[in-house]
């Protein structure tokens, strides 16, 4: 498969009034190919969704995207106009966010919100933009599409707005979609539902996903590869299956060994957990690794030095750690 989407050295910061700047997202860089699911794992804080809005160039003040590129389908985002940039928002890259209550405009009937998508992007009539709407809500599985049109958010369920949300991505046909935390909220017998239902639409529209979350459960599930962020940085990519099997960075190993494991026998041991919180980085602080602090197999050099992504194999797996690097005591 041919690289879709890719990013490269893509850099954020907030410089929020009166106080230091800090590096939101720090030289992230990767490829998405046509078809493929990516998940973007880590905790709350290490730069996730503020990487996925960058995307977009969706980053207000006092946030800033201070350099890189996003190449779609051979295309500069970054170069181009804000003019430019509405038609792929929604259009070519498709957003599905964490909470649809707050992204669904709650004085406005779904109907009319679906219909202003549909006209602006595929310039439909309104009568074609209503019929195309109802048609997509049945294709979600929501009961009563025609009726439905007319209910605002509030008079739906969480899961039902979710499938709005999916139903107004996909009825543009996006090249891309980025779903960010699509299943926040939602009980698991319906985050199976939805999930299920974007794999389905992702098959039948030949859709790359970046899939964000901090379920590492949902990522093994779905995800052709992963990329682990902590501290504003990719620290480790790597396939799915390889990474749940052989993890290399010491951050995802500890997100790894957190997760309750039901086949082992009960020991009366407490779950273990990572200590510390997430770092957060002042813009032009002194070069070390992010993850020092909170490792316990650091070393001297790690609170002097910022270790590379290294490429681990010929997959495209890579660990951004200095136990990997030559020549580093």
């Amino acid at each position: 498969m041919s690289i879709l989407l890719e990013v490269d050295d893509i850099s954020v910061s907030f410089s929020p009034p009166g106080r230091a700047p800090l590096a939101a997202v720090r030289g992230v860089s990767f490829g998405l190919k046509r078809g493929e699911t990516l998940g973007i794992v880590g905790e709350s804080g290490s730069g996730k969704s503020v990487t996925a809005l960058s995307l977009l160039r969706l980053i207000d003040p006092p946030g800033a995207i201070d350099g890189g590129k996003v190449i779609l389908d051979g295309v500069d985002l970054m170069t181009r106009s804000e003019r430019d940039m509405r038609a792929v928002r929604g259009g070519r890259i498709a957003w599905i966010p964490q909470d649809p209550l707050t992204s669904l405009n709650p004085v406005l009937t779904i109907g009319a919100q679906m219909i202003e998508t549909l006209s602006t992007h595929r310039s439909l009539s309104a009568k074609d933009a209503a019929r195309d709407a109802a048609k997509w809500l049945a294709r979600v599985h929501i009961p009563g599409a025609s009726d439905r049109l007319r209910q605002y958010p509030h008079q739906l369920s969480g899961g039902m707005r979710q499938r709005v949300m999916i139903a107004m991505a996909f009825a543009l046909e996006p090249e891309v979609l980025i779903a960010d935390e699509p299943t926040t909220a939602l009980d698991m017998t319906v985050q199976a539902q939805i999930l299920d239902l974007m794999d389905e639409l992702k098959a039948e529209f030949g859709t790359a996903v970046i899939l964000i979350t901090h379920d590492l459960g949902i990522v093994a599930e779905r995800a052709d590869r992963v990329a682990v962020m902590y501290g504003g940085q990719i620290v480790e990519t790597a396939a799915s299956a390889e990474l749940f099997s052989s993890p290399q960075h010491p951050y995802t190993q500890a997100l790894l060994a957190s997760l309750p494991d039901i086949s082992r026998p009960r020991t009366g041991q407490p779950l273990v957990f990572l200590e510390g919180q997430p770092p957060r980085i002042p813009v032009g602080s002194k070069p070390s690794c992010a993850f020092a602090e909170r490792c316990d197999r650091r070393f001297a050099a790690c609170t002097e030095t910022e270790p590379a992504l290294l490429a681990r194999g010929r997959d495209g797996s890579a660990v951004r750690c200095l136990l990997y690097a030559e020549n580093v005591n």
